[in-house]
């Protein structure tokens, strides 16, 4: 019987992986090790109790006695923090999940590298922040990496039996997010509610707004640059208002192949859960007579600074992607918390990049996660400081 643990478990993509796997025959089919959650127990519990996992972990210590209770009598192990993460991440698992949000993200997914389990990537983060040492410790132990993304799960695929070198260039499609339509000069008035009215997906909260921002895009140009192995030049992004195309692969001789389907992230789940097979999804089928057509336009820069911030990244690559990220993640806590404008987020993270430019070694190769850890943690604090300038608090 398969060994499967879920990190992230209570997000978006943790409730469509527990839907699949319930639909596969649940604790009948497979062997749940581990599932993770942050603050919503009730729910973890439950799907613990539903999978008969080994341990259930929550992120935020202060909720241990809650999980607990709400796992009593189950016989499943409660555990809470940090290092119950890193734990639940040893654990012997054929199959992992890693859907927790942000750098978060970085280190359980790193130690189930470690055992060679086969690593379903929707935590984008770990390859901006530590692409090269997350690929180079999959090598080292065997480990398989399988992109959960949208965009990357349609690249791997379009890429299956093709030769990387006939490859001349990779297109992301972007919807646009929320705000896609909007005068420039009402963007900086954007709230949150406004930010998270997605047309196409049903995500979470951050990589709705991210999604609105293009920071969501600008993060997948940098791992496309780092799980391909292509260069910078070679990877395009296009809005694509529709959402059904997720990427397509351009080849040397003028050949572009694009994966199709309706915007439902079981399906890139749902290849990862069964690869290297295809098995039967529940999700919608295409019907393009039905759909009618499908619209493109290139992306405004001005518009979208995230976009020219994450090819300046690329230039730098060492420890650069680490603070991109770690100041992403900064800016779009305080629009969450209201005390930044949608705009300033760019700001924010542009202002960032260039103090650490200049007083840290940005572009230096990461030896260790030692080294990414430190770079997310100074960068985090140079960000709240440029936050406080911006008026964030």
């Amino acid at each position: 019987m398969r060994r499967i643990s879920i990190f992230g478990a209570t997000g978006s993509i943790g409730e469509s992986t527990y839907d699949l796997i319930c639909r596969m025959g649940g604790a009948e089919a497979v062997r749940t090790v581990a599932l993770t959650g942050g603050n919503n127990v009730a729910r973890l519990a439950e799907m613990a109790r539903t999978l008969r996992a080994e341990v259930a972990v929550t992120a935020h210590e202060a909720n241990l006695p809650a999980l607990r209770a709400a796992l009593a009598g189950s016989g499943v192990h409660a555990a809470a923090g940090p290092h119950a993460l890193i734990e639940a991440a040893d654990r012997e698992a054929d199959w992992v999940m890693s859907a927790i949000v942000g750098a978060a993200g970085l280190v359980p997914g790193m130690r189930a590298l470690a055992h060679g389990s086969a690593l379903a990537l929707a935590n984008k983060e770990s390859l901006v922040t530590a692409g090269e040492l997350l690929l180079s410790t999959a090598r080292a132990h065997g480990a398989t990496i399988l992109p959960v993304d949208s965009e990357h799960s349609a690249i791997f695929q379009a890429l299956v039996g093709e030769d990387l070198t006939a490859v001349d260039r990779i297109i992301l499609t972007a919807s646009g997010g929320a705000l896609r339509d909007w005068p420039m000069e009402r963007l900086a008035h954007a709230t949150l509610a406004e930010a998270l009215a997605h047309p196409n997906w049903s995500m979470g909260q951050r990589i709705t707004i991210d999604s609105a921002s293009m920071f969501n895009k600008a993060l997948e140009v940098i791992e496309t640059r780092e799980f391909f192995g292509v260069r910078p030049e070679q990877i395009e992004v296009i809005i694509h208002p529709e959402s059904i195309i997720h990427s397509m692969v351009g080849f040397n001789d003028g050949a572009v192949m694009a994966h199709l389907g309706m915007p439902d992230m079981r399906h890139p789940i749902g290849y990862a859960l069964n690869w290297p097979e295809r098995q039967p999804l529940p999700v919608a089928r295409l019907d393009l007579a039905a759909l009618g057509q499908l619209t493109f336009r290139a992306p405004d820069e001005a518009r979208y600074p995230a976009l020219r911030l994450a090819r300046e990244v690329m230039e730098v690559r060492g420890l650069a992607g680490a603070a991109f990220n770690a100041a992403k993640e900064i800016a779009l806590d305080h629009f969450i918390a209201g005390r930044l404008g949608f705009l300033q987020m760019a700001a924010l993270v542009e202002e960032t990049l260039s103090r650490l430019s200049a007083d840290s070694r940005l572009g230096i190769a990461a030896e260790s996660l030692e080294d990414v850890l430190a770079m997310d943690h100074l960068a985090r604090i140079r960000a709240g400081e440029v936050a406080r300038e911006l008026g964030g608090g």
